[in-house]
């Protein structure tokens, strides 16, 4: 089981069975975390969550949650599906996990490479 938490404390979760972690390049990613974000995803049903989580609809089919007192992103949810990413970069302690992938990688930022032998997905 895996623990997190928001920069303030205001929110912790715990995780169970995670499905698969990504490194997602996409231009959305890239402005709410100022770089890519690293996430894991699992069943709904394996995370529970303490806390207020505020929501934006950053597209029609996905929003993004995160802390109000503190602005950290913490949850990226499609619309209609029973899974959700949440932040590796949150999680207290070593999360024990390796990145499985990387998505979206045609919006990459210029000013960096993607060199670790990862899997990549343009789209």
């Amino acid at each position: 089981m895996l623990t997190g938490s928001c920069n303030c404390k205001s929110i912790t979760f715990t995780v169970k069975n995670v499905i698969r972690s990504s490194a997602c390049h996409c231009g959305q990613c890239r402005k709410q975390t100022g770089h890519h974000w690293a996430s894991g995803l699992v069943v709904d049903d394996d995370l529970t969550v303490s806390g207020e989580v505020r929501w934006y609809a950053s597209s029609d089919f996905a929003k993004r949650g995160f802390c109000p007192d503190c602005g950290s992103f913490l949850f990226w949810k499609m619309v209609g599906e029973p899974k959700m990413s949440f932040s590796l970069g949150a999680i207290d302690g070593p999360t024990g996990l390796r990145l499985d992938r990387h998505i979206f990688t045609a919006d990459k930022g210029d000013y960096y490479d993607i060199a670790d032998n990862v899997p990549q997905r343009e789209n």
